[in-house]
């Protein structure tokens, strides 16, 4: 059994997966998430940590309403949207960079889509396709599309996996700078540490499959504020944690 629904008139994320698996070709039951839980206020941005296959990315499919076959419940902000960014752009080849962004969000306005492309470095590829956009270009186009919906959920699972340290540094300030100005929950997947610290309010670090919540650190406000140490700091935590899991 397991219950996807709001929760009134908070803007709070509530998950609890008591159990997730999954049966092979030779009929074993797999498990991949167990006794997994965590919450998130309105503001807040969570960041999930954990080894490769634990089961991070099948979290975000239940979150996003994606994969109803597990056991437990998720409530979401109520009257809420959802966006989500994948690993990979999943940008439609035949259309633009702006209609990819458009075909999503139909109800957004010129000047909504426009304050989009600019402050994600798009302005100049509205009308370019995907094959003529870089890695980073497309990536931004997907951030784009996700924003557009105005989310009060924003799902991002690795968003800058395969981009140079560089580019993933410059992406990183560009969201950042557009969650805070908006005030929505967000639930970041990543195996970087730096990022973590860098984006989310809350990390939460995950054993190794089935997935459970082996600790939870909270990054202090402002991140301009915090030092070397204290970045070192936590850093080291997680790793400890990642011994625990």
């Amino acid at each position: 059994m397991n219950v996807t629904s709001p929760v009134g008139d908070r803007a709070r994320l509530e998950a609890r997966v008591a159990q997730k698996s999954f049966r092979t070709a030779s009929g074993q039951n797999v498990p991949v998430i167990a006794n997994l839980a965590f919450a998130l206020e309105e503001g807040e941005t969570g960041a999930l940590i954990g080894p490769s296959g634990c089961g991070k990315s099948t979290l975000m499919r239940i979150l996003a309403g994606l994969d109803r076959n597990f056991d437990g419940s998720v409530h979401i902000p109520a009257h809420g949207r959802v966006g989500m960014v994948f690993q990979e752009p999943r940008l439609l080849p035949w259309r633009s960079a702006e209609d990819n962004v458009r075909l999503a969000a139909p109800d957004a306005s010129e000047a909504e889509i426009a304050a989009l492309f600019t402050a994600l470095g798009l302005s100049e590829h509205r009308t370019h396709f995907p094959g003529e956009l870089s890695v980073g270009l497309a990536r931004r186009a997907a951030l784009a599309r996700a924003f557009a919906v105005r989310p009060t959920l924003l799902l991002l699972d690795e968003p800058f996996v395969s981009l140079d340290a560089p580019l993933a540094r410059q992406l990183q300030r560009d969201l950042a700078r557009l969650v805070e100005s908006r005030g929505m929950i967000t639930v970041l997947v990543t195996h970087d540490v730096d990022e973590a610290i860098a984006l989310a309010d809350r990390i939460f670090v995950l054993s190794a499959r089935p997935a459970r919540v082996v600790g939870e650190i909270q990054v202090i406000r402002p991140r301009a504020a915090m030092s070397d140490e204290e970045r070192k700091a936590i850093a080291a935590r997680i790793e400890s944690l990642r011994q625990v899991g």
